[in-house]
């Protein structure tokens, strides 16, 4: 039997492929996602899409050692107008709009540099976990549980401003109850490492400047562009404020740096909070 041949699909594939080999992508690779990405399209198409992010994708070995495309994380809209998206039957609910002051807040600053999606996910939770990458915020969400308050990711290369913003609204949100201010992410291609931590830094300050110091441990796993200069920033805004933290570079394993996060909150309920407190000569102030 013959398949007939369509031109458009094959040309979809030539596309692909051309682009991988121009991203220099390993040639072991360029083959499984030629077969697999230009279907992309069939499923933005079919199901009136107007948006539609895999990020990261994973490559998975098979018994055979073939390799298949994983998305880890995936995220789509959909034109309400066009009626192809009821064809997948999704529950009315996901479409339900009920923003918190927060996300509402960090809403706002949408712009066509860097990323801004945030959820809250336990508003009693003791984590803070501003995230940088899909990937990475699947994996601290989904690792630190109701620990964690929010859902987030800021990469997308976000500039100073942007980014001071983002960090100004989430500390006045959840700073007070925080044990952990866990900053996490992949390591970045452009996102500029020393722009991103110079901007958590100033708004962390400037907010202990305001509100007073509360107890916080830093806990930072991060790597890419600039990352040394980011880091000694941030350390040099935390250690004028009496902060204690731990810094993991690129080369830590994330799910290790997640576990250790989650043994510093439990650390920190368990009479940590009030070393740090008397250190910084306050009351304690205890986390929900």
């Amino acid at each position: 039997m013959q398949i007939p041949f369509d031109p458009l699909t094959g040309l979809k594939a030539f596309v692909v492929a051309n682009a991988l080999s121009t991203l220099g992508a390993p040639k072991q690779i360029i083959s499984p996602l030629v077969q697999h990405l230009p279907k992309l399209w069939e499923l933005y198409h079919g199901f009136g899409m107007t948006t539609l992010e895999l990020n990261p994708i994973r490559m998975r070995e098979d018994s055979k050692g073939r390799l298949t495309p994983v998305a880890c994380d995936f995220k789509c809209g959909f034109d309400r107008d066009d009626p192809r998206w009821q064809r997948l039957d999704l529950p009315a609910h996901l479409f339900a709009v009920d923003y918190s002051d927060f996300e509402q807040e960090i809403n706002q600053l949408r712009t066509y540099q860097g990323q801004s999606d945030v959820y809250v996910i336990n508003a009693k939770g003791s984590i803070l976990a501003p995230t940088f990458g899909g990937g990475a915020n699947s994996l601290v969400t989904q690792m630190l549980g109701d620990d964690a308050i929010i859902s987030s990711d800021f990469g997308g290369n976000p500039p100073y401003e942007k980014m001071k913003e983002v960090a100004r609204i989430c500390f006045k949100h959840w700073i007070e109850q925080s044990n952990v201010l866990f900053i996490i992410g992949g390591k970045s291609n452009n996102t500029d490492i020393f722009e991103t931590f110079r901007a958590m830094a100033d708004a962390l300050r400037e907010h202990f400047s305001q509100h007073g110091p509360t107890p916080l441990y830093v806990l930072v796993g991060r790597g890419g562009p600039n990352l040394v200069r980011g880091m000694g920033a941030l350390r040099d805004t935390l250690d004028s404020l009496g902060l204690p933290y731990t810094f993991f570079g690129f080369d830590s394993d994330m799910s290790e740096v997640v576990l250790y996060a989650k043994q510093v909150d439990q650390w920190m309920k368990a009479g940590g909070r009030e070393q740090i407190a008397a250190k910084l000569g306050i009351a304690v102030k205890q986390a929900a």
